[in-house]
């Protein structure tokens, strides 16, 4: 998953620059919680990582109602300037370290 992602980024950066020059189009991405849906659950671990993302991020997992609504917002002209980027959607999951909240939550403290 981390090589798929890591290309998908790569295509956005460049497409984003030359369909930005031609064409003015914006590109970018959207890295969303984990999400519960038929092929994300059928994914070894997947309960567990979901449960420790909900977790460790200050405003839990986003569903996937609201990164829909995160995504029209891109559509939005007050979005205009903002291409070739990787926008996270995840509740601060990939901006936050474990610390003794998260250790608590998960059980995991002495």
């Amino acid at each position: 998953m981390a090589d798929i992602k890591a290309m998908l980024e790569s295509i956005a950066r460049s497409f984003g620059y030359h369909y930005g020059l031609e064409k003015k189009v914006r590109i970018n991405t959207v890295s969303q919680s984990p999400t519960k849906t038929s092929a994300g659950t059928g994914i070894k671990g997947f309960g567990d990582f979901f449960d420790y993302a909900d977790a460790i991020a200050p405003l839990g997992n986003a569903d996937a109602e609201s990164c829909a609504d995160y995504c029209i917002t891109l559509f939005s002209d007050l979005t205009r300037m903002v291409t070739m980027q990787n926008l996270f959607h995840d509740g601060g999951y990939s901006s936050t370290g474990v610390s003794d909240i998260v250790m608590k939550k998960m059980g995991l403290e002495e």
